[in-house]
């Protein structure tokens, strides 16, 4: 399986586009898959940058229901003629941070006949299947950072209902995918169990005065009991990434635009 960032906050030449954003293309043995779009249109020209054509894309999926995982659709939508993008039925709603900005997904989406709406588990191909969790049992409490979503008119904390997993299972190992992981990494790496997991953790809101180490540390010690190989970047934050690095070595990567990830 090779694994290409298309956008990240990060880039690993100065040739790329870096932004607030996620955004990989996943070639498996049997089919090509857009996995989010970052944040605007840049995504499309790393991939043009990177030889990625997008055409071949055979299925997009958005994560969940943020700008910094959507923005890019649109283009996409005029790059591929043909794939479905896969997208959980509560993504449109209207989702604002901690600040109150809307943090939602662009609603000229919805007008697209290529939309295919989601919920609870979804097989997409032979090995290829997505899932919301929104029922599972949780080892970790839910953090919503301050984050909400707006229901018949009433702001309400956050439950991130709107946000789902790709597993990829190919010559006997299973790879996970995950946008920001707002369930709770750990939480979400417990339910699967993955050989490998992409995406990020949602560690970048986390200090590192002495509770946040303590926190960070414990993290690190609860995903090496996995047996788990880990890809992340984007939420995660650089700082925490280092210092998690510290504590899991070649357990854990990150991955910047422009970076080709081979499994």
């Amino acid at each position: 399986m090779k694994v290409t960032t298309l956008m990240e906050n990060t880039a690993c030449a100065e040739r790329y586009a870096a932004e607030h954003g996620l955004s990989l293309f996943i070639e498996t043995k049997k089919i090509n898959i857009l996995f989010d779009s970052g944040s605007s249109e840049a995504f499309a020209d790393n991939a043009e940058k990177l030889g990625v054509d997008l055409g071949t894309a055979d299925i997009a999926i958005l994560s969940h229901g943020h700008y910094d995982h959507s923005g890019g659709l649109l283009r996409f939508l005029q790059c591929n003629k043909k794939a479905p993008v896969y997208v959980q039925k509560d993504a449109f709603e209207e989702h604002f941070n901690i600040e109150g900005k809307d943090i939602g997904v662009d609603p000229a989406l919805r007008n697209s006949d290529r939309i295919v709406l989601t919920d609870g588990t979804r097989q997409l191909a032979e090995g290829v299947t997505l899932f919301t969790c929104n029922g599972e049992k949780r080892i970790r409490p839910l953090e919503t950072n301050g984050m909400t979503v707006k229901r018949d008119g009433v702001l309400l904390p956050e439950d991130f209902r709107h946000e789902q997993y790709l597993l990829v299972e190919e010559d006997g190992r299973r790879y996970l995918f995950s946008g920001c992981s707002h369930k709770g990494i750990i939480n979400i790496t417990n339910w699967f169990r993955p050989d490998v997991l992409f995406g990020g953790f949602h560690f970048m809101g986390v200090s590192l005065d002495e509770a946040g180490q303590a926190f960070l540390s414990e993290a690190a010690d609860t995903l090496c009991g996995f047996d788990t190989v880990y890809y992340t970047g984007h939420c995660t934050g650089v700082a925490q990434y280092e210092f998690l690095k510290q504590k899991m070595g070649d357990r854990l990567h990150y991955i910047s635009s422009g970076s080709v990830v081979e499994v």
